[in-house]
């Protein structure tokens, strides 16, 4: 198979993971902070300094001001706008957004707000928009797929509405035959070295999400165990990132 047909993206917790995703060959990056929670807007600074050192992989950055639902109120939204604009000002090539009604449709008004202000090319360069897993919370995928196309989004991140994307290949499939080119299908959730080929195969999908993680242990010669800075329980005395070796083993992988 042939390398250029295929789009792989990085899901990245931080700048360090941004430029092992790079070094391993992806050609997009989601800047995303708040993994535990599924993804949420990373910092100015997180978002500069991977603008700054990216010069090979896009980066696309995901506008979520929370975990949880993806039901905002009209706060939320606002900071999403701002935050959209902050990454127009930088110069991210992309964001990954995604607003639900309270009974699981796509929100129309919110997210064309939202993709209009990403693709306005007025003043600054126009930003890719990708609709994020809050399609695999819609009530009903293939109306959500006319209307996703309908705002203008050019993809889709999903796992098929399941936990993970090998277990959704039927609905991936199904809705890659109802694109029908009109959109990109980014099949992701799940995704590593042992799966990609067979998500492939059964779907036909050309483009995929994968963290492509390691545990790097902590450096601190003095951990107190009994505390955490976190949920009670979670592993703080290592890191997760984004290892340049798995993102070029999980490609090869599928193009082999």
């Amino acid at each position: 198979m042939n390398r250029d047909d295929f789009k792989f993206e990085i899901c990245a917790n931080s700048v360090e993971s941004c430029l092992a995703a790079q070094e391993g060959g992806a050609n997009r990056v989601e800047l995303c902070a708040g993994i535990p929670e599924g993804g949420t807007t990373p910092s100015y600074g997180e978002i500069k300094v991977a603008r700054k050192l990216l010069d090979k992989t896009l980066l696309h950055v995901i506008i979520r001001p929370r975990g949880g639902d993806f039901l905002y109120t009209p706060l939320e939204i606002e900071r999403m706008e701002e935050d959209i604009r902050l990454c127009r000002k930088l110069g991210v090539d992309g964001v990954v957004i995604g607003c639900l009604t309270e009974d699981g449709e796509v929100d129309m008004e919110a997210n064309r707000r939202l993709v209009e202000l990403a693709k306005d090319g007025k003043e600054l360069k126009p930003m890719s928009v990708t609709f994020h897993r809050a399609f695999d919370r819609a009530a009903n995928p293939q109306k959500a797929l006319e209307d996703i196309i309908s705002l203008g989004c050019d993809r889709i991140l999903t796992s098929g509405q399941q936990p993970k994307a090998v277990e959704g290949v039927a609905l991936l499939s199904e809705l890659k035959q109802a694109a029908a080119g009109r959109i990109i299908l980014l099949a992701g959730c799940g995704v590593n070295e042992d799966n990609i080929r067979t998500i492939f195969d059964a779907t036909g999908i050309h483009e995929y999400h994968f963290s492509a993680r390691v545990n790097v242990p902590s450096k601190m010669k003095q951990l107190n165990t009994n505390v955490y800075m976190g949920a009670e329980g979670a592993d703080e005395s290592n890191s997760p990132v984004t290892s340049a070796e798995r993102v070029k083993q999980t490609i090869a992988n599928l193009l082999g």
